[in-house]
């Protein structure tokens, strides 16, 4: 938006249905990718991402403008997201499999190895990491997907799950630790960091030589 335009918040105070347009506009992205790591299917996450936004437009209708003045539009959407999902997994006899094309990004591992993101180097690295992320219990990886998918605070996760802060973060560590563990993916971070320290190394020899060049010609 320019200038010129409302912040999202304002908008969704003063015109609804503008403002409603623009939420879609901003976190459609958000939403379709947090519901398609808890889901594992692209045909499941538009779906679920549809009904997502037609709760979201009704909820919408009924708030005063007040109310809908102070939303946080991104931690509200992915509450309303969580709780479809969920409804929509308590509706299947068995987890969905896993779809074809998931896009697997933007999952930090906090100890300073990469991410899954710098793991996902060839097709079946990728499997790999799709597999780890749909096998991970659903009370380990909702919370995972919000904070390192939605980008959401501890905080804001804890509000969306109705539990303390300190749950999600001991929930959070647990997932991202059992995405660690699994072995085809400590494999692949082996793989990567003796990649990575070749790629360092090459780059500091550069760097001294070009160094040592300017200095000889300086």
């Amino acid at each position: 938006m320019d200038e010129t335009t409302l912040p999202l918040t304002e908008l969704l105070a003063t015109d609804l249905d503008d403002g409603f347009t623009e939420l879609v506009r901003t976190q459609a992205g958000t939403v379709r990718s947090v519901l398609l790591r808890l889901s594992g299917s692209a045909r499941d996450a538009d779906d679920l991402g549809q009904e997502t936004f037609l709760r979201a437009y009704s909820a919408l209708r009924d708030y005063p403008p007040e109310r809908r003045g102070q939303l946080q539009p991104r931690a509200w959407l992915l509450a309303i997201a969580a709780n479809v999902w969920r409804n929509h997994v308590r509706t299947l006899s068995r987890r969905p499999g896993v779809a074809d094309g998931i896009e697997v990004t933007a999952i930090e591992l906090p100890d300073g190895s990469p991410g899954p993101e710098q793991l996902a180097l060839d097709g079946a690295r990728r499997a790999r990491l799709v597999a780890a992320l749909s096998g991970l219990p659903d009370h380990h990886r909702l919370p995972v997907v919000l904070r390192h998918i939605g980008e959401l605070s501890y905080q804001e996760v804890a509000g969306i799950l109705d539990c303390p802060v300190g749950t999600v973060k001991a929930q959070v560590s647990r997932g991202l630790a059992a995405l660690r563990a699994e072995p085809g993916l400590a494999a692949d971070r082996a793989t990567y960091r003796a990649a990575g320290a070749k790629t360092a190394a090459a780059k500091t020899a550069h760097e001294a030589a070009r160094t040592e060049r300017k200095e000889a010609t300086g």
